[in-house]
């Protein structure tokens, strides 16, 4: 199974990055999930969302733990703790950084072992203030670092999960979607399938015991029946 997480900001595009990755992957007969997941539901505040794609039913349901892919469109969400951009990432997990800097440098100041690539930054990225939206381009380079979905597939996701928006929307995400189908040829199936989550492999959470107080201090008081 694939386990595919998008960090960015609200504005961005993560939301229409799940859904157009979700539809490519259905389009290639794979099952999919794609679910935003929200914090404050404002412009610019952290927002992720995800996407799951496999041969078989999938039975997983909730946030993906431990992804294959992890897709950042706003890189100076990376230090903020909340947006848990780096949660549950392993040696083997992909990290794609839409920056300006080198994967290099980027894998040097994250101390991480696993392979760290750029997703090179828009003309208008670096030309206005405003979050940049990036969706489109986010879901066509996940499309080709997974290395299942053709072109022609993420060209029809796109027609399908934006048509309604007229053809000028379609025409500038079709171009950028595709554009960064393309930069990212040279590492077409970088990302590998996870293996299916087990009960055996649970990992239990850290538990903090916390003393219990004196019954007159932390003692409920009842005044009233229900």
């Amino acid at each position: 199974m694939f386990r595919i997480r998008f960090h960015g900001r609200g504005g961005q595009g993560m939301k229409t990055a799940s859904q157009i990755l979700g539809s490519a992957f259905f389009v290639e007969g794979y099952e999919v999930q794609d679910a935003p997941r929200y914090g404050a539901e404002r412009r610019g505040a952290p927002i992720f969302a995800f996407v799951r794609a496999a041969r078989a039913p999938i039975q997983e349901r909730g946030i993906i733990t431990r992804p294959d892919l992890v897709i950042v469109a706003d890189e100076t969400l990376v230090p903020v703790a909340a947006a848990a951009v780096m949660q549950g990432v392993t040696a083997r997990t992909v990290l794609l950084i839409h920056s300006a800097e080198a994967g290099s440098t980027w894998r040097e100041r994250l101390k991480f072992e696993g392979p760290v690539l750029t997703l090179p930054v828009l003309a208008q990225s670096a030309q206005s203030s405003e979050p940049p939206y990036v969706g489109a381009a986010c879901a066509g380079a996940a499309a080709r670092m997974v290395g299942a979905i053709r072109r022609a597939s993420l060209t029809q996701a796109v027609l399908d999960e934006l048509g309604r928006f007229g053809e000028l929307a379609v025409a500038s995400n079709l171009a950028q979607a595709l554009a960064a189908f393309d930069a990212m040829g040279a590492h077409a199936g970088i990302v590998a399938e996870g293996a299916p989550a087990t009960a055996s492999g649970y990992e239990p959470p850290d538990w903090i015991d916390v003393p219990f107080d004196a019954a007159p201090v932390s003692a409920p008081d009842i005044r009233g029946g229900a």
